[in-house]
């Protein structure tokens, strides 16, 4: 079978859908409810009968209170539905959580984002082109740095994410094996702005929240949000491989592309392969708290907010703040967040600047035969669009655009 290259969800793929620039939307228009969310239970339910999935569960907080939607199966041999409390691999989002703490303590004056990698990690990024004097930390949380891509390697992602996964989904990898998987490949070449996401960015901004901090960015993440927040659905398992009930399975085909690749039960895994880049486990509903909370500043001050939300095109409607992601939809909601996949899930935590509407939906399988339903959910929610799935061209143009999107789904 193909092997497909290890790779991250980004909310690129998710919801850029158009490649002009068009202004946030005001709070009243970008936060009203459509309709009791019909188009969003329609856009869940096409995801899994017609994307091939096992299921699927979405929460959304509005000014209305909150909503939770299903459709599919949270254990198909025993046909378990999706539950509101399910717990579940968001990867990626992961990124998010990491980035507020470095802004905290950029806030607290014991950094500035200027500083380089050099100052803090000395010698870590040296060798091959790579230079970490030249590599501030708001360059690792915008993905500026140029710094490879760890889960490119095509050895390490056989065994984490690929065919390999079921022999290795137990063993356990440190930040600097990890940084040094990256620095194998050279410096990547372009401008120095030109955003390339890249995971072992997040590794590297993990291990100066240690050497800043004395303690993991696990430990500051639990003492600096989840507690203050009270995400007890919410945590970074390190080593320990199993997920809290209640969970879903979660379903891989290894990232195989080949038709009828066989279906894995991947819910136990070391997460250390994602560790800061990508390892937490949480539910809808703590993420769309600590989102809502987030962009409403209880947990940055000002300056910080702002330099979170500084975004950094990347082309086709999309850019990178610190830690997140902007995108802008079909009818003009400009919404930011972040998505993330791993083995057995894929997630997403998005809503509208000003805070007042959130998103979070997860996926308990990692495949997508058809990118464009995964982006009708998110297009579902925020503007109430239900596309006319048996409309073949309607269908065409929506994957067109996926397929155009900057960032395919990928590892992370």
């Amino acid at each position: 079978m193909k092997q497909r290259a290890a790779r991250t969800v980004s909310i690129a793929l998710a919801v850029a859908l158009s490649a002009g620039t068009v202004a946030l939307a005001p709070a009243a228009q970008a936060s009203e409810p459509k309709h009791g969310h019909e188009a969003t239970r329609a856009a869940l339910r096409a995801l899994v009968e017609q994307g091939g999935l096992p299921g699927a569960a979405a929460t959304v907080r509005d000014s209305h209170g909150s909503w939770f939607g299903r459709s599919g199966h949270a254990d198909t041999s025993t046909g378990r539905k999706r539950s509101a409390g399910d717990h579940f691999r968001g990867a990626s989002i992961t990124k998010t959580f990491v980035a507020t703490v470095l802004l905290q303590l950029e806030a607290e004056g014991r950094l500035s984002l200027d500083d380089t990698v050099e100052q803090w990690l000395p010698g870590l990024l040296r060798g091959n082109g790579h230079d970490g004097g030249e590599v501030t930390l708001r360059r690792l949380l915008n993905h500026t740095s140029g710094i490879p891509n760890y889960t490119d390697d095509p050895g390490f992602g056989f065994n984490a994410a690929g065919p390999g996964f079921p022999e290795h989904r137990y063993d356990t990898h440190t930040p600097e094996e990890l940084v040094a998987i990256a620095l194998r490949q050279p410096q990547r070449p372009g401008p120095e702005n030109e955003p390339s996401y890249s995971n072992t960015n997040f590794i590297v901004a993990g291990m100066v929240i240690e050497k800043v901090t004395g303690r993991g960015y696990a430990q500051e993440i639990t003492r600096r949000i989840l507690r203050p927040l009270k995400l007890h659905g919410t945590s970074f398992p390190g080593t320990a491989p199993h997920m809290p009930k209640p969970h879903p399975v979660g379903y891989s085909r290894l990232h195989q592309d080949a038709p009828g690749a066989e279906i894995h039960d991947a819910t136990e895994q070391n997460m250390t392969w994602l560790g800061a880049a990508g390892d937490v486990i949480s539910t809808s509903g703590d993420l769309n708290r600590f989102q809502r909370a987030l962009v409403k500043g209880h947990l940055l001050p000002p300056a910080q907010l702002k330099e979170m939300f500084e975004e950094v095109p990347a082309g086709h409607g999309v850019g990178y703040g610190l830690g997140v992601e902007f995108a802008q939809l079909s009818c003009g909601v400009k919404v930011v967040g972040k998505s993330g996949r791993t083995n057995g899930s894929l997630s997403a935590m998005v809503g509208t600047q000003d805070g007042e509407h959130q998103l979070t939906f997860n996926i308990n399988g990692d495949w997508l035969r058809d990118s464009s339903l995964y982006i009708d959910v998110i297009e579902a929610e925020f503007c109430g669009k239900i596309p006319s799935w048996t409309d073949r061209k309607d269908r065409k143009d929506r994957k067109d655009r996926a397929d155009r999107t900057p960032a395919v789904p990928r590892l992370g």
